[in-house]
């Protein structure tokens, strides 16, 4: 039997300390004015990772260098698609300084959403969305996955933020710093700090060369339901 791909992508970043989720309002049928996740089919000489690397592009002006992009997951439910059979491939891109994005032909509007007050999403973009949070969530306890969020230098307290939003739970200012800047290769100071007006200046500090994390920044999970 034949069928369609797709690619979607759950893009994330930090705006006004808040993590954010790229939502398009569609502007054609299946789900006519409902929210949904950016993608679209994949092009008959398109590789995956290309197209994902197009839709990223589109939606959002911003190029694969600028993000962090990578595989999610398949979703192939037979009735997940009114149109046809459509596996869709999802992606998922973290951006550390998000453009305002522009609606693309097939949508009405693009925005950055709270993912914390998310509208009704098409399809089982719901569900993609979930994963895709969660996935960010666990990485950034065993990865450097947060600074994917910052700009290329950064203060602790920024890096913090990051953490904040994602965990969607405040930290210690003291232990997170000393977390951070003990954790080998994590993140290395520049020699330079920040300069203003107010308050004392911060040292700024660049992605270190480690990719996982020893010891793991761990979160504070829920308790369980007795």
């Amino acid at each position: 039997m034949a069928f369609a791909v797709t690619v979607d992508l759950v893009m994330l970043t930090v705006r006004e300390d808040a993590l954010c989720a790229l939502l398009i309002r569609r502007a054609i049928p299946p789900f006519e004015s409902s929210w949904a996740l950016p993608g679209g089919f994949v092009q008959e000489t398109e590789d995956l990772p290309e197209a994902a690397i197009r839709e990223l592009s589109e939606e959002t002006g911003i190029h694969q260098e600028a993000a962090h992009l990578e595989q999610l997951a398949t979703y192939g439910t037979p009735s997940r698609d009114p149109r046809a059979r459509v596996v869709t491939v999802a992606y998922l891109a973290l951006l550390p300084a998000a453009p305002t994005p522009r609606a693309g032909t097939d949508a009405a509007e693009a925005k950055w959403l709270p993912i914390s007050d998310l509208p009704p999403l098409a399809f089982d973009h719901a569900k993609i969305l979930e994963d895709g949070v969660e996935r960010a969530r666990s990485k950034l306890e065993y990865s450097s996955l947060a600074t994917a969020f910052c700009p290329p230098e950064f203060t602790i307290a920024d890096l913090r933020a990051v953490y904040e939003a994602v965990w969607s739970a405040p930290l210690d200012p003291r232990n997170f710093h000393r977390k951070a800047t003990t954790t080998p290769d994590f993140v290395l100071p520049t020699g330079r700090s920040t300069t203003g007006d107010r308050g004392r200046p911060a040292q700024l500090y660049t992605k270190g060369p480690a990719t996982v994390l020893h010891p793991p920044l761990l979160r504070a999970l829920p308790p369980t339901p007795k």
